[in-house]
């Protein structure tokens, strides 16, 4: 085939090009944040929290309305990292919008699973915290480690020759 017989309005010309851009295509594909991963990033980013610090310990205080304490998860992962997670439902009697003729004119409260991670200091005592829910604020408290006591100088009696 002569390449002059060829116009650029050809198909055959057009699905080479298809074929050539191809891997650019498959290439976004694969590369594109996965679904969990964009979910949890939005999970993460829609659960307010504060974070403070007192003499004696950290506390974390984040909002988790309309939640009880059992749906709740409050983890420490890899020794330094505090992990406050869990699930928001719809509605405890079914009304979900699919069952009971529940028909919702405008849904603006977040559902479904959240999650927190928090870098813990180095003075914080892991095995020391304690997390309480109340009123759909989740306040979790964790000890510092004391600071060690500073080392007395070690007196050396000189004696006499």
């Amino acid at each position: 085939m002569d390449v002059r017989m060829v116009s650029l309005d050809d198909p055959l010309l057009s699905t080479l090009q298809h074929l050539m851009d191809m891997p650019e295509e498959m290439e976004k594909a694969f590369s594109a944040p996965s679904r969990t991963y964009v979910r949890d990033a939005k999970a993460m980013a829609s659960t307010p929290a504060d974070v403070k610090e007192l003499p004696g310990a950290y506390v974390f205080v984040v909002d988790m309305p309309g939640l009880k304490a059992g749906e709740i998860k409050v983890q420490v992962e890899d020794g330094r990292i505090l992990v406050v997670s869990g699930e928001r439902k719809r509605g405890p009697d079914g009304d979900d919008g699919k069952d009971g003729g529940v028909k919702y004119l405008r849904m603006e409260r977040r559902v479904g699973k959240f999650m927190r991670k928090f870098s813990l200091p180095d003075n914080a005592d892991v095995d020391a915290i304690s997390a309480v829910c109340q009123d759909g604020v989740l306040t979790v408290t964790i000890k510092k480690v004391p600071p060690p006591e500073p080392k007395k100088p070690k007196s050396i009696e000189v004696k006499v020759a």
